[in-house]
């Protein structure tokens, strides 16, 4: 499995920014992997959200179906989902007490077919102001047959804050 992960972009947000967008997904790759580490907004509450893009630009078209499971340290899990939505709602509970953080690891699929719908999964963990730890398990897919080639981050309040990261990979055939 040694080498399998294989670098393509990267970012750390140096400066609070509206989002950030990783592109170089294409034929190379049959399946791609996004990393986020210590992601956090400026705002509370707020949550992180996800749009594919289409040449570099965001789709906001209201073709976005999502479910996943919340995992939540304080209460009983509970089941979410949406459909026709103009992006995914990744995870809230972030914002800007100390160690408000998202964490998540997103695969993607089908990306660079035209014909086929695009598609992710994705488990992701966060601490928010509670304090509680919560995850999510799930996916998500875009409802349109277009080639995909990117993937962007966005938070529902405000901006994503200073040492976010994201890495964009592709998983070695």
């Amino acid at each position: 499995m040694a080498g399998s992960l294989i670098k393509i972009a990267e970012t750390t947000v140096t400066s609070a920014v509206a989002s950030v967008t990783l592109t170089g997904i294409d034929s190379t790759y049959d399946v791609y992997m996004i990393r986020i580490n210590n992601v956090t907004g400026t705002t509370e509450p707020n949550a992180i959200n996800i749009r594919f893009t289409v040449s570099g630009t965001a789709d906001t078209s209201a073709n976005y179906d999502w479910a996943h499971k919340v995992l939540r340290a304080s209460t009983t899990f509970q089941n979410q989902s949406n459909t026709n939505q103009t992006a995914v709602n990744g995870l809230d509970s972030t914002g800007t007490g100390t160690g408000e953080t998202v964490n998540a690891i997103y695969y993607f699929f089908n990306f660079n077919n035209a014909s086929e719908f695009s598609f992710m999964t994705y488990e992701a963990t966060a601490n928010s102001s509670a304090p509680e730890l919560n995850a999510r398990q799930g996916g998500a897919v875009l409802t349109v047959a277009q080639a995909t080639d990117g993937v962007q981050f966005f938070m529902s309040n405000d901006n994503i804050q200073t040492g976010s990261q994201f890495v964009l990979y592709g998983l070695k055939k």
